[in-house]
């Protein structure tokens, strides 16, 4: 099976159904398309300052006075909830770092300005043109530990269970 690396949080609000795509600047490989693929969240702590700013992003689109760049595309009850027990637990990383969370049906990219017709922005890290939407979320429990790597990789669950 393919796995893809996710940093955190991204790769938890995806667990949850708060993230219903991941943004990338190029359409998904052919070969992972309408494929069921292992999502690994990545061995890269969270920036408490990403928190911050995703959690004043999603009150200001809550309340409607989001510029249209800082939109969010997150639901953003579950999005909220979640972040805020990261930040209140934040020395005790509560999100799992290097673990395989799950796994989610990687559907056809779409260009992002022709899906949500304004422009998004899930984090801090640049301009994504591509949304890759990822259906029927099934998590691991407990997350299985996993070294990941960069791009698509080829993941034995039963192996790194083990």
């Amino acid at each position: 099976m393919k796995a893809l690396t996710i940093w955190q949080p991204w790769a938890s609000l995806i667990m949850i159904g708060a993230k219903p795509h991941e943004f990338r600047g190029h359409a998904a490989p052919s070969f992972v398309r309408n494929q069921r693929i292992v999502i690994h969240a990545g061995a890269i702590a969270v920036r408490p300052a990403e928190i911050e700013d995703l959690l004043r992003r999603i009150e200001a689109e809550a309340a409607g006075t989001a510029a249209e760049g800082e939109r969010t595309c997150l639901d953003l009850g579950k999005a909220r909830e979640l972040l805020l027990k990261v930040r209140a637990s934040f020395k005790y990383r509560l999100l799992p770092l290097g673990h395989a969370l799950g796994t989610a049906v990687l559907g056809e990219p779409m260009l992002a300005c022709d899906l949500f017709r304004m422009n998004v922005s899930d984090s801090d890290r640049g301009a994504f043109n591509w949304a890759w939407p990822l259906t029927d979320i099934k998590p691991f429990e407990p997350p299985v530990p996993l070294k990941g790597a960069q791009g698509f990789f080829d993941v034995n669950l039963s192996e790194a269970a083990a």
